[in-house]
């Protein structure tokens, strides 16, 4: 069995695994990163066999995920190949970001960082630092960040929104995913069927359906399987 993790004064590059439910989420974090490969190491996982290295940081990706209760964090934290979790995130409310380092998080980013501070951030973690960014004082992300529905012209949070309906979320469900207002969901969901060209939420799920809005739980459910 082989082990990946570094040593904060290791001149090896940190390992960092990817984590969210949907490929393209993952792809668009690891070609951010790509140019401080010399840095920082994305760990290819095949999700249908069992991971026997251990990576120095998990990078929890919460676009439409269930970050509010924390379990996901928590379930990343337990697993014994990863070294520190940090969430990866636009949503910066206190009681969020308390349950995130009260279940174990190490650190948690905004999605506005640039490439550089991403990294940077991510060594002072593998320092033994908890780090938690400025919240985000802007709406757009980082360059070079990707998600379902980026080419048919969805913003990152429409996508979201998207996504959480197309899991068959209830506009209630959204509200709090998202720790939006249950008047600025509805809001999105209008500007969402307008630009998808849908009429009803049943038309809205089958679209997102048939342009990768579905979720696909094997990257969770492989770090809740533990060794």
């Amino acid at each position: 069995m082989s082990d990946l993790r570094t040593s904060p004064g290791d001149p090896r590059p940190i390992s960092v695994a990817l984590v969210d439910d949907y490929d393209v989420v993952v792809m668009g974090v690891a070609n951010m990163l790509e140019r401080y490969r010399d840095r920082v190491v994305i760990a290819e996982i095949d999700t249908n066999r069992p991971l026997h290295d251990t990576v120095d940081i998990v990078l929890y990706d919460s676009f439409a995920q269930q970050e509010a209760d924390g379990d996901h964090v928590a379930e990343l934290v337990a697993s014994p190949h990863a070294g520190r979790v940090v969430v990866y995130t636009w949503n910066f409310e206190p009681d969020l970001v308390q349950t995130a380092l009260r279940k174990g998080a190490a650190g948690y980013l905004s999605k506005a960082l640039p490439a550089r501070e991403l990294v940077e951030a991510l060594e002072a973690v593998h320092r033994g630092e908890r780090v938690v960014s400025d919240p985000p004082r802007r709406t757009r992300p980082a360059s070079g960040l990707d998600w379902p529905g980026r080419g048919e012209g969805l913003t990152d949070r429409e996508a979201e929104i998207l996504a959480l309906i197309t899991q068959g979320r209830s506009n209630a469900d959204v509200a709090r995913l998202t720790y939006l207002s249950p008047n600025t969901v509805k809001s999105y969901i209008r500007t969402v069927y307008r630009k998808i060209g849908a009429g009803s939420r049943t038309q809205a799920v089958l679209w997102g359906i048939d342009h990768g809005f579905a979720p696909d739980h094997r990257r969770i459910d492989h770090w809740r399987g533990g060794p």
